[in-house]
């Protein structure tokens, strides 16, 4: 049995026999063949017998799974027709598609029919260079990696950084060494094989992104809906809105209501919170003050002979009692909420943890009604106190969120209420142009570059009197 242990080189389509005659004559059953004959054909193969254990060498094993590796198409460029054979020579002796090409224009041209896996490129060629074919490659190849791989005799670490920057992976130093470049060509296959699996998950990610990016321009779209009718003219006063969400979909939330022409009720709402969750709950307020369904709005009271506007801190003490009352829910919000009788001016309102509504007199100044009061949601059994005002006619009525008050000024500093009490009254136009007026001018003193941190709405009351 001493046969069985030597080495020597075979043809892999007499191996099978060959092995199986050893055994016969040590007296062993048959062995099956370990090595595809199909797949290897007449490749010549160095092996050991251990026993019944064929061990290939190592130099020159095939790696199996190589049919389904992420290089399988070798592009080799040499201008020595010498180097081309023996380089595919070894490429092919691995199971490698190979093709071939003399100069970097003829390569570019095979790159644009085969996008090779891997490229092994000589550095100096007449014409065009290894390194300029590297950089035309990287240009023309876009989206599929190919492993490139220089092939050189330079060494100086300069010269290694320019193959670099031209878009080289790799290099082999020349003459190239059989088990050197079989190493080299596994590593290239690891490295494209992350980086396929890498750009496969980057894709499915952005199929998810682009799966959630549409359901938020949805949301977005419903919640804009929420708030219908951004102007309406209520006789001869005026109610306006402004809604701008820092992303898709916000917490903030305004929106008016009336039962009769001679009176309406408005408010500027703000959810703990961004995003999804808060706008949940936008949709949730909207329904319990919404304007086309009175006998679900919990503001106005029904009475035998008609509907009544319920008194403003009775309506937040109402909103908190619902909110509170939730164990499922962990989010508060503050709101300013008023109702105006048209016909007289008279306003009476709830400041519940949020920013002071602004009092904009007709004939100049500006005051801020209210120092704060209770968010809603947040403690059970809260109360809320009601404030009044007397509104003249060419007075203007500005509900807000913090959004407008934390904008971020170009010197680093917030808006805040003086900076606002300052900004109001020299904005122009009526309606919804003041409004944008307002919301632009904040916008030009902003930070360069800045985006809005928060959500910013508002309400406008314009009182024309009688």
């Amino acid at each position: 049995m001493s046969g069985l242990r030597s080495s020597g080189y075979l043809l892999c389509g007499d191996l099978h026999a060959k092995l199986n005659e050893a055994f016969r004559c040590g007296g062993l059953p048959p062995v099956k063949a370990r090595i595809n004959a199909r797949t290897l054909g007449c490749i010549p193969v160095r092996c050991s017998l251990e026993g019944r254990r064929v061990i290939p060498n190592t130099a020159e094993s095939f790696e199996p799974g190589w049919g389904r590796a992420p290089i399988r198409r070798v592009l080799v460029v040499d201008d020595s027709p010498l180097q081309l054979k023996i380089l595919s020579s070894m490429l092919q002796r691995w199971g490698l598609e190979v093709s071939q090409a003399q100069s970097g224009a003829e390569a570019l041209l095979l790159c644009a029919e085969m996008r090779p896996d891997a490229v092994l490129s000589d550095w100096m060629m007449p014409g065009m260079d290894g390194l300029e074919f590297c950089r035309l490659f990287r240009a023309q190849c876009g989206d599929r990696y190919g492993y490139f791989i220089l092939l050189t005799s330079k060494s100086d670490k300069a010269e290694i950084a320019r193959g670099l920057d031209a878009g080289a992976d790799d290099f082999l130093t020349k003459p190239v060494n059989a088990s050197e470049l079989r190493a080299r060509i596994n590593a290239g296959a690891r490295i494209l094989q992350m980086q396929r699996q890498l750009s496969a998950t980057l894709g499915r990610l952005q199929e998810a992104y682009d799966a959630v990016d549409r359901d938020l321009q949805q949301a977005r779209t419903i919640q804009q809906a929420l708030v219908p009718r951004r102007n309406r003219r209520i006789g001869t006063s005026q109610v306006s809105l402004l809604l701008k969400p820092c992303g898709h979909v916000g917490g903030d939330l305004v929106g008016s209501f009336s039962h009769c022409e001679c009176s309406v009720g408005l408010y500027s709402i703000d959810v703990s919170g961004h995003g999804i969750t808060s706008a949940l709950m936008t949709a949730r307020i909207a329904g319990l003050l919404g304007g086309d369904f009175p006998d679900q709005n919990i503001a106005l009271e029904r009475i035998v002979h008609g509907t009544l506007f319920r008194p403003p801190e009775e309506v937040a003490r109402r909103l908190n009692e619902r909110l509170a009352a939730d164990p499922g829910v962990a989010e508060y919000l503050t709101m300013a909420y008023a109702v105006a009788d048209l016909d007289s001016g008279k306003v009476e309102l709830v400041q519940a943890g949020h920013p002071p509504p602004l009092l904009l007199r007709a004939g100049g100044g500006a005051e801020f009604i209210g120092k704060g009061g209770l968010p809603v949601g947040l403690i059970p059994g809260a109360r809320y106190e009601r404030l009044r005002l007397q509104m003249r006619p060419g007075d203007r009525l500005l509900l807000y969120s913090d959004g407008l008050t934390e904008a971020l000024m170009t010197d680093g500093t917030q808006l805040d209420l003086a900076g606002l009490r300052a900004l109001a009254p020299e904005v122009q136009g009526q309606g919804t142009e003041y409004l944008d007026d307002l919301f632009w001018r904040i916008t030009q003193r902003m930070r360069g570059g800045a985006r809005l941190e928060d959500d910013v709405s508002a309400a406008l009351l314009e009182f024309g009197g009688i």
